[in-house]
């Protein structure tokens, strides 16, 4: 006892400054763009390893212990190696290591002769399979709480000492150890303290393939021995610590998260087409109305060359000249030529600030695969760059380009729509489209090399020239 005692303080000093980390990473996220399901599991860490002490009984929660009537908590400690296959299924190499024991002072009648045993588990090594039940929040990303099933298969060592009813100390295999197969099935809970760092509370009932655990031996019909263990550990995960742990990533958020993703792309390029028909139907009613104007000026009464509309002396003589407003012109003077020439200029001022603006957007840009939707997470920035030429009143140039992977005429279409996709959500916020030329160039322009992912990746751009 004193010395589970020792194990679980420690245990609990340990957790402590688990806990302690994970606050002073409380600011840490991970990032935006988590792996997409269907993917592998290349994005995720699905290795790491554990340690666990906990107290050992030769009794199981579901009823049922040994030969001997009473048990005794006694220490046990191991620890584990697991690869995480898939969302929740795992594989976990088991490592245990500790002290069972018991005796007959309970008021019951002794099931045999002795007066207590004490068995030294010198090791046990399973290969066990973790079932993860489901995830306790299914609107998070990353899950705090994981329950888990787990079962499996292996090997014991052990050495049975047994002590008579006068007090004899008997060694049940003087100079030896038992090897034996055994079957441990457990459950528990995970909580996620850090991206790094798992608590780990778990209970198994391990069920022996022989009746000489305790060191009594009642004969062929044997009934199995068995004993219990439950334990608290830590679970660290190996691997980039910019990627998340598959066990903790919630598949059915994932699929939320992306459906809703493609939803606000959709309404994004609903948004910028319907802005682009409210400003079609304005133009033809503006039309409409030229028309009947048109038709006004045209008519001329007195065939002065100015017409009605126009014309504040209606009825003037033919023949007679006549100013802008239909009026009889008065003898002019000698004319006096003005050769004073006024030239305005606008500047434009492109600041660091500007710049960095601009180029914050060309590198957070991002369309669907194959396709001219923009990406919502791009879309806060090019609002950032609409409110920048609204204000300073800058001109903008888009060029789009691709990498080689497809035909030319392809390229060129998919280069000239994202480049207008970008002028269409810039216009739909407040900025004249007179002021932006979006032009494509297809794949003639690269900037490196198609041969390579990374070359290809730099190649699928959309360049941005304030002016």
């Amino acid at each position: 006892m004193q010395q589970l005692f020792k194990c679980m303080s420690l245990f609990a000093a340990v957790s402590f400054c688990a806990i302690t980390s994970f606050a002073q990473e409380s600011t840490t996220t991970y990032p935006a763009s988590s792996p997409k399901l269907f993917n592998g599991t290349g994005g995720f860490r699905t290795w790491s390893f554990g340690i666990h002490a906990g107290g050992l009984g030769p009794a199981l929660a579901i009823g049922g212990r040994n030969d001997f009537n009473k048990w005794k908590p006694t220490l046990g400690y191991g620890a584990y190696l697991k690869d995480q296959i898939t969302h929740n299924f795992g594989l976990q190499l088991e490592f245990l290591k500790g002290t069972v024991s018991a005796d007959n002072t309970a008021p019951s009648s002794a099931t045999n002769p002795y007066a207590s045993f004490t068995t030294d588990l010198n090791w046990s090594a399973a290969l066990t399979g973790v079932l993860t039940l489901g995830n306790i929040n299914w609107t998070q990303m990353h899950t705090a709480v994981q329950p888990y099933l787990s079962l499996g298969a292996g090997l014991i060592n052990y050495s049975p000492h047994l002590v008579t009813a006068s007090g004899t100390n008997i060694d049940y295999k003087p100079g030896g150890n038992i090897t034996e197969r055994f079957i441990p099935v457990g459950l528990g809970l995970k909580f996620n303290v850090s991206k790094d760092i798992n608590l780990d509370f778990g209970y198994s009932m391990n069920f022996i393939d022989g009746d000489n655990f305790d060191g009594y031996y009642k004969g062929p019909s044997y009934n199995g021995d068995k004993f219990s263990y439950g334990h608290a550990g830590l679970e660290f995960a190996l691997g980039k610590r910019s990627k998340p742990q598959l066990a903790t990533h919630n598949a059915p958020a994932a699929l939320a998260q992306d459906l809703w993703e493609k939803n606000a792309a959709l309404a994004s390029s609903l948004a910028a087409e319907e802005a682009r028909l409210n400003q079609l139907n304005r133009d033809l009613a503006n039309l409409n109305g030229l028309k009947d104007e048109l038709a006004k000026m045209k008519i001329d009464s007195d065939g002065d060359g100015v017409a009605d509309y126009f014309d504040k002396c209606p009825n003037t003589p033919a023949g007679t000249k006549v100013d802008g407003s239909g009026c009889a012109l008065p003898t002019p003077p000698p004319p006096v030529r003005d050769t004073t020439t006024i030239v305005k200029t606008e500047k434009y001022i492109i600041t660091e600030e500007d710049r960095r603006i601009v180029d914050e957007a060309i590198r957070n840009l991002e369309f669907d695969f194959g396709k001219s939707t923009i990406r919502t997470r791009s879309l806060p920035y090019l609002t950032r760059v609409a409110d920048m030429m609204v204000k300073k009143g800058f001109s903008l140039k888009l060029a789009g380009h691709t990498d080689d992977v497809g035909s030319d005429a392809a390229n060129m279409k998919l280069s000239k729509n994202r480049a207008e996709s970008v002028k269409s959500y810039l216009v739909s916020q407040g900025v004249n489209s007179g002021k932006i030329e979006a032009t494509g160039y297809g794949e003639s322009q690269p900037i490196a090399t198609n041969k390579t992912d990374a070359g290809r990746q730099k190649n699928r751009r959309v360049e941005f020239t304030l002016f």
